[in-house]
């Protein structure tokens, strides 16, 4: 059984998978609820687990939980930015984007919380991270991330580029040199497809100053 376990890694197994794992037993559903009462898996939400670490041998990876946790989901504002040390803060719930609606989750491994875009702006700007060669999440890029905070954030108004600067410099503790190297042509597309259009047009220009 360790080494059925084992190589899942730290993927996300659903009931499904474990069933298959659990076949042998005359009652799979209560082999698995043992696995679970050992310390073997560790439930995410109903029907979805993790394998341990002590039997997988690979550490929990929190943007991989998220990503199958919720879905289509992709890692972002605060999270992302904390991801690629574009921001100080350690981020203790991890964020993402969904098209499907809002939701929060609370698991061992942390708080998840979701927000919700439409299906035309969320395809824009995100890239797959493959860590080791092992596994891979979908995370937006920094200039989705910092987009998707402009966007996803309630009641932010910054009709200037130098409220909009200083929203990113002493609000969000983002370095001006990161802000420069944004990638434009995704603050562009985020325009179109996107909300709070005038907004996202002062982080354009902000970048091109």
């Amino acid at each position: 059984m360790m080494h059925e376990l084992e190589k899942y890694g730290n993927i996300p197994v659903n009931v499904a998978v474990l069933s298959e794992v659990t076949s042998q037993y005359k009652f799979p559903r209560n082999k698995i609820a043992s696995m679970e009462k050992h310390g073997e898996i560790i439930r995410l939400k109903k029907g979805l687990y993790v394998v341990s670490d002590k039997i997988s041998r690979k550490s929990v990876s929190r943007e991989l939980i998220a990503n199958h946790l919720y879905g289509t989901s992709y890692i972002s504002l605060e999270t992302a930015l904390a991801y690629y040390g574009m921001i100080p803060e350690r981020v203790y719930t991890v964020r993402s984007m969904t098209t499907k609606r809002a939701k929060n989750f609370t698991t061992p491994f942390g708080s998840f919380e979701y927000k919700t875009v439409s299906s035309d702006y969320f395809s824009i700007g995100l890239r797959q991270e493959i860590i080791e060669n092992r596994y891979a999440f979908l995370i937006a890029t920094p200039a989705k991330a910092v987009c998707d905070m402009i966007v996803a954030t309630p009641n932010l108004r910054l009709q200037s580029v130098r409220a909009m600067q200083t929203y990113l410099l002493e609000d969000l503790r983002i370095d001006l040199d990161a802000i420069k190297n944004l990638d434009k042509s995704i603050v562009e597309q985020c325009i179109e497809a996107g909300k709070k259009k005038e907004e996202l047009k002062c982080l354009l220009r902000l970048i091109e100053n």
